[in-house]
């Protein structure tokens, strides 16, 4: 069923409801009044009729109006029925205990409703004390509620059916009238990012609003897959460049040797040219490799206890012939420091900080490797005196294959996925990292690892 019909139902329900409870309502209050003006018209007639027995003679009796709706009875004090306009007095039972008699010798007046042997008619008793001795009683018979309400039943069902008819037309139009501002707003719900107040009702600003925000995430994570395929493109296509030219530079020397063309001098050179461009493939193959493996990495990264004044000491000791080799000076400083992180990955972060450190500087150059604590923090700082990086690089220096000098970078033999290597492990451990530099004075970088990374000292 569709949400029209179903409001248009329910509408329609509630109506008949309505009128139901209204008409039982309306035969009550009819009833109850009805009630009221037959008694108030018996307690007339029997200030009427009062005179005529107000010194309790009998024979005043047949004075009284013959009238078949009004029966008036005469009974002392004791009960016995001493006159009846409807029966012989002689041959009725004592009235004493009849509810309207003792009321009536109590407190002056008595009234009671009997239902009589006809189906639906009730019999309307009003009595009042006269004299002393004396209780003069009218009596009526009318219509009970039941009797009414089957009088008044064939106006009931008419005015009824119209009523229905109706609330059936004005549900329909206030179905439409409620449903057609919500169908507005679905039409339109490309504007409400822009236009709050299509809203038609107050109840639907939450429902509007996470369409706002769904809306708005859709979007976002739109530009962010257009961002990711953008730099998958970028990457895919710095990739096939990467490689072509180590392996053009092995094809080309290869050729030579293999037809002859080169000297035995030239052969050593061209040799040691291969080596220099397989090594420099094999460097960039372990990259990519390392980055793809952190790209897809989901489950969380195995951390152990661990010293990163040890590991650091390792690396640093692994790259001195590197740093001879740069004519650079590479210092350790600092003391244990224990730390929950994945071994193999402080290793690459390490290492290829320092390498950076190191290709990237002058001759006769520094690097500081530096660890503290801080705040219940773990701080790494790899600081050199190199070449530097202008400002306008900062915000890129992190990305894959991005090089400040790409002719430095073919030099010494860098893959340019170093930095987006130990940006990768940055976030995999939850720290942070901050980069500091002054063209041809050097650059610092910082690394802060939280302090649930820390291992208290025992």
């Amino acid at each position: 069923m569709s949400m029209k019909k179903r409001i248009t139902v329910q509408l329609c329900v509630v109506g008949g409801i309505a009128i139901v409870v209204t008409t039982m309502l309306s035969m009550f209050v009819y009833y109850m009044m009805f009630q009221r003006q037959i008694f108030s018209d018996l307690e007339t007639n029997l200030e009427v009729i009062e005179v005529l027995f107000g010194d309790g003679t009998i024979e005043n009796g047949c004075q009284i109006p013959s009238e078949d709706v009004l029966r008036v009875t005469l009974i002392d004090q004791e009960g016995a029925v001493l006159y009846d306009s409807d029966a012989n007095s002689f041959s009725m039972e004592n009235h004493k205990e009849r509810p309207e008699i003792k009321e009536a010798l109590k407190e002056g007046i008595g009234k009671d409703i009997r239902v009589s042997n006809t189906i639906g008619q009730n019999t309307y008793y009003y009595a009042k004390q006269i004299g002393n001795n004396y209780v003069l009683r009218v009596a009526k018979e009318a219509n009970g509620m039941l009797a009414l309400f089957y009088e008044a039943l064939p106006i009931i069902i008419v005015v009824a059916i119209l009523l229905l008819l109706i609330c059936s037309l004005l549900a329909k139009y206030l179905t439409k009238r409620i449903v057609r501002p919500i169908e507005n707003m679905a039409q339109e719900l490309s504007l409400i990012t822009e236009f709050e107040e299509i809203v038609p009702y107050e109840e639907l600003i939450p429902f509007a609003t996470m369409i706002k925000d769904q809306h708005s995430n859709i979007h976002k994570q739109l530009r962010d897959l257009e961002h990711s395929e953008k730099i998958r493109q970028e990457f895919t296509a710095n990739v096939s460049h990467e490689l072509k030219t180590p392996l053009t530079a092995i094809t080309g020397y290869s050729e030579l040797i293999e037809e002859g063309i080169a000297s035995q001098g030239d052969t050593i050179r061209f040799a040691k040219e291969i080596r220099k461009n397989a090594t420099r493939l094999l460097h960039l193959i372990n990259d990519i490799i390392e980055l793809s493996e952190l790209d897809i990495a989901e489950e969380e990264v195995k951390k152990e206890e661990l010293d990163l004044y040890e590991i650091a000491k390792n690396c640093t000791d692994t790259l001195k012939i590197t740093a001879k080799n740069h004519e650079v000076e590479l210092k350790l400083i600092g003391n244990k420091v224990m730390l929950y992180a994945n071994k193999n990955m402080m290793e690459e972060l390490i290492t290829n900080l320092c390498d950076n450190a190191i290709r990237y500087n002058k001759k006769g150059g520094i690097v500081k490797v530096v660890l503290y604590s801080k705040d219940e923090n773990v701080i790494l700082t790899v600081e050199d005196t190199g070449i530097g990086i202008p400002k306008e690089h900062f915000a890129r220096v992190f990305e894959r294959f991005y090089r400040v000098d790409k002719s430095r970078s073919k030099q010494t033999g860098g893959t340019g996925l170093g930095l987006a290597i130990v940006k990768h492990i940055v976030a995999k451990h939850g720290a942070k990292i901050t980069l500091k530099s002054e063209v041809m004075i050097g650059t610092t970088v910082t690394i802060e690892f939280p302090s649930q990374n820390k291992v208290e000292k025992k």
